[in-house]
């Protein structure tokens, strides 16, 4: 029996092989109802791009034919399913990182050049020695002046990676100075106002859903509540969203028990619920949430969350209309597609995604529609898109199809700047003054301990408003003329920009807000 085996055995082992090898093949070539591996193919996409890169008569760029190939498919997609290029991938992961490598400044571009208009303490840029009010010039010898430089440009120009250095030729007080500036991480904080409007209010201005937007959102509830927050005014408006598992963690905070706060669906994506899961640091407290058409994303989550509970009561207009999920997915060349996978639902089951018919401009110019429309000034001008009529869990009424529609709507303001205030604006000229005030008149300033007793106390009228006239003339502006609301509006702006300087973001809206319609009208809600 051995033997016989012994002779057998690599007949057996050969005709194993055949077979393997047989059905292997056929898994690779059969019909196509009986595949199970395919082979590798080439798309036809794929196949042009040969036939181009070997056959065509002059010789060209490969990698940007691909590239506008992907952007074409992606215009067939919606409007927010897009394709980045390698080259801009960092600068778009840095806006949603929390942080970013770079040299520690805050800019603005006035009358075509880079004026720097904060020194971050402890950063690169303060050990370097630069100043605020230093002028960048060039940044490792690339020119950073003119109407042609974007603000991407000076941005890619001066960030890097920690540890890297940048050459910057700087102009200051009209002296030419080069200093070598090492970067470093610096913090991109998504909250740029958290404060005690009075002994109750509290106020958070969240201007983007970042990775470290909960814990800042965390911290300044906390800070808050230390100093006797009962209520609180929240501000989105503006805010066009970001990470959503932040708006999520955020909305937990307001909400209480395991109620639902969104769920998401997609053809390829069966639904996922996100609900509360644990106890929220503000479940009790009145809450108002503000809005407008530029509140976008994880903005309407939080908004649209809260109001089908009854938990807060919103106020503004109606949001942007995005109620669509991306999801990233990187590419072999180092770019990336920000992917549609998904829509997402509010609580009660409305979708908050305007319609789009496949035109992005047009998706993009609704918001601009709605100012020709009256949308923007009189509640009753909006019309929610599909008409669909949800009930709250209290029983209220509201719509989906077409943003979250405020609970209390309050209009743009109809008195419109006149040809004149509107040039000073736009041609740079504002800011300029507002500035260069600020570097000259420091020490007046200094009296002023806080926001809130700045604005008490300061008046414009009496130290900047005759130099600002005299300033403006040499763009051939009068102002002597103008409307008293005209004159007291531009104060406001005034005294608003220049704590801006002083006290940064938290300055400035901590003297708008006591001018702003939305802000009072929320104070007065609260009081109710």
């Amino acid at each position: 029996m051995n033997r016989k085996f012994e002779v057998w055995l690599p007949l057996v082992l050969a005709m194993v092989m055949i077979i393997g090898m047989y059905v292997g093949y056929r898994f690779a070539t059969g019909q196509p109802n009986k595949k199970i591996f395919k082979k590798d193919q080439s798309t036809a996409l794929q196949e042009a791009l040969d036939i181009i890169r070997t056959r065509y008569v002059d010789s060209v760029q490969i990698d940007t034919l691909e590239e506008n190939a992907i952007r074409e498919m992606m215009s067939d997609l919606d409007p927010h399913s897009v394709y980045i290029p390698a080259a801009e991938l960092q600068l778009e992961n840095d806006k949603l990182s929390g942080s970013f490598g770079g040299i520690g400044i805050e800019f603005n571009q006035i009358r075509d050049t880079v004026n720097i208009t904060y020194v971050f303490g402890g950063g690169p840029g303060e050990k370097a020695g630069i100043l605020t009010g230093d002028q960048i010039i060039k940044a490792d010898d690339q020119n950073l002046t003119g109407s042609n430089c974007t603000t991407t440009k000076i941005m890619n120009a001066i960030r890097g990676e920690k540890g890297s250095s940048v050459k910057l030729n700087l102009l200051r007080r009209g002296k030419d100075t080069t200093l070598q500036v090492v970067r470093d991480n610096i913090p991109t904080p998504s909250i740029s106002a958290a404060y005690m409007i009075d002994s109750l209010t509290g106020f958070i201005k969240l201007d983007t859903f970042t990775s470290t937007t909960y814990r800042e959102f965390m911290e300044a509830m906390e800070e808050l509540k230390k100093k006797g927050m009962t209520q609180l005014i929240f501000d989105l408006r503006s805010n066009g969203g970001g990470y959503m598992d932040q708006a999520i963690e955020i909305a937990d905070e307001f909400l209480s028990g395991d109620k639902l706060i969104v769920y998401t669906e997609g053809v390829n994506n069966p639904k996922a619920e996100y609900r509360c899961k644990r106890p929220g640091i503000f479940e009790t407290g009145k809450l108002t949430v503000l809005v407008d058409e530029l509140s976008a994303s994880a903005s309407e989550i939080v908004a649209g969350a809260l109001q089908d509970w009854d938990r807060a009561v919103i106020i503004g207009r109606r949001t942007f209309g995005k109620g669509l999920v991306q999801e990233p997915f990187l590419l072999s060349d180092g770019s990336a597609m920000r992917l549609t996978i998904a829509r997402y639902y509010t609580p009660i089951g409305r979708s908050i995604q305007k319609p789009y018919t496949g035109d992005k401009k047009v998706y993009m110019d609704e918001v601009w529609n709605r100012y020709a429309t009256g949308q923007l000034y009189y509640a009753d001008s909006n019309k929610v898109s599909n008409g669909k009529i949800f009930k709250t869990k209290g029983g209220r009424t509201v719509y989906g199809g077409g943003g979250i529609m405020p609970d209390v709507f309050v209009g743009l303001d109809t008195s419109n700047y006149s040809r004149e205030i509107n040039k000073i604006f736009l041609n740079g000229s504002f800011n300029d003054f507002v500035f260069h005030y600020y570097l000259d008149n420091k020490k007046i300033l200094d009296p002023y301990p806080n926001p809130q007793v700045y604005t008490r106390e300061f008046d414009p009228s009496k130290e900047m408003w005759s130099m600002f006239t005299h300033w403006v003339k040499k763009d051939s502006v009068n102002l002597s003329g103008i409307p008293a609301f005209e004159k007291q509006r531009i104060e406001d702006r005034m005294e608003a920009q220049l704590a801006r300087f002083k006290w940064r973001n938290s300055g400035f809206y901590q003297v708008m807000n006591t001018k702003d319609s939305v802000v009072i009208t929320a104070l007065k809600e609260l009081k109710k």
